[in-house]
């Protein structure tokens, strides 16, 4: 199955970290794009639509104010449901009661116009940060091909490779969503930062040359178990990115229901990037997606640990950590489905089991000693 004794072919090598460092420089680029798109996208007519919304739930305040001195004081009620705002706001005055605005789960926000805005330019700018994040791409799953055709083996048997490779998964998952027809533009800004993070730490602090493998990873399980963890990672980070975002949106739309929003650039990003609603729909999806996968990943894990090892689990940090992290995404798929638990409350869980796979995957790799310390720094 691996050529242990197969000399390290290093003009491969070299030539993959040449393409590494390509990708790198078009990532760059590509982020640079979208940057420019979010930021000098025009407000388009939804866009102008919701700073009207603004500007009219500031106007029905300063009418509660002079109604409050007329008759019985204003009333403004928060109810949240399942972790997302549902707001009634409304004007007491000598007429009575009349409701101005009301944002609930029946009638969700409806997305925004995307980066562009609506902008003829800032649309050109985004199509080519896409066209820059599927060149950076191919330069990337080139580089770790490559990579592995220099030792003849599966190209993750570090954490160097397995960061270069779960970045080229991310990756592809992106322009693989966008060529199936799937408005997921809004991911490129915080796809290509990702990527620019992983691989500058891959080439800084995680490099290693390439070379053999230690003995216990001679397995054709390093193909099944390894490949699965980094599809799962890919996938993670989609769906903790979606989680950000909602954050950021159910937070504009609450103070937009409140009449508290105020303009600015970061209200006219907010303006553009889709509603909660489908931000939280995407986490949810892509997490509910991609949990039977990493299910398969340890049990594959434990196979190939009672194959190598004699047990099949035997609690060492690393099948500790694996384990929390699907007890962490159980749980958020749990609660989603038995108690309606959305918005904020989902996005903090994704967030926490997130953050299980990344200590699992780099904290226990670099700090913890234990049988899967392969990681090569």
């Amino acid at each position: 199955m691996f050529l242990a004794d197969t000399a390290i072919n290093t003009s491969l090598a070299n030539i993959s970290n040449t393409l590494i460092y390509s990708a790198m420089a078009v990532f760059m680029l590509a982020f640079l794009a979208y940057t420019f798109e979010w930021t000098f996208g025009g407000r388009s007519r939804v866009a102008r639509q919701s700073a009207q919304l603004v500007t009219d739930a500031q106007d029905a305040a300063g009418t509660e104010e002079t109604a409050a001195e007329e008759g019985p004081a204003v009333e403004v009620t928060v109810r949240r449901a399942g972790g997302t705002a549902t707001l009634t706001r409304t004007v007491a005055a000598k007429a009575g009661t009349v409701d101005v605005l009301t944002r609930g789960d029946a009638a969700p926000p409806a997305d925004g116009p995307g980066a562009a805005g609506g902008d003829e330019k800032a649309d050109r700018i985004g199509r080519v940060a896409v066209s820059l994040t599927t060149l950076a791409t191919l330069l990337l799953v080139c580089a770790v091909i490559a990579r592995g055709a220099s030792a003849h083996r599966p190209p993750w048997g570090n954490l160097y490779e397995f960061t270069c490779a779960m970045t080229a998964v991310a990756s592809l998952l992106y322009v693989g969503l966008l060529a199936a027809g799937k408005n997921v533009r809004w991911l490129g800004l915080p796809l290509t930062l990702g990527a620019l993070l992983g691989l500058g730490l891959a080439v800084t602090v995680f490099y290693t040359d390439s070379e053999q493998l230690v003995p216990a990873l001679h397995s054709y399980w390093l193909w099944i178990h390894v490949s699965g963890a980094m599809i799962c990672g890919g996938a993670f980070y989609a769906g903790a990115i979606a989680a950000v975002l909602y954050l950021f949106k159910d937070h504009y739309e609450v103070a937009v229901g409140l009449g508290k929003a105020r303009g600015g650039w970061w209200s006219s990003v907010c303006e553009r990037m889709p509603s909660s609603a489908t931000l939280d729909k995407w986490s949810y999806r892509i997490n509910a997606f991609i949990f039977p996968l990493w299910t398969f990943t340890i049990i594959a894990g434990a196979i190939w640990a009672e194959a190598a090892w004699g047990h099949y689990w035997e609690w060492d940090p690393t099948e500790t950590w694996a384990f929390i992290t699907w007890v962490a995404y159980a749980c958020f798929l749990h609660a989603r489905a038995t108690a309606g638990w959305k918005g904020r409350k989902a996005a903090y869980l994704v967030l926490i089991a997130f953050a299980c796979f990344l200590f699992n995957s780099y904290g226990v790799s670099i700090f913890i000693n234990g049988k899967h310390s392969y990681a090569g720094v």
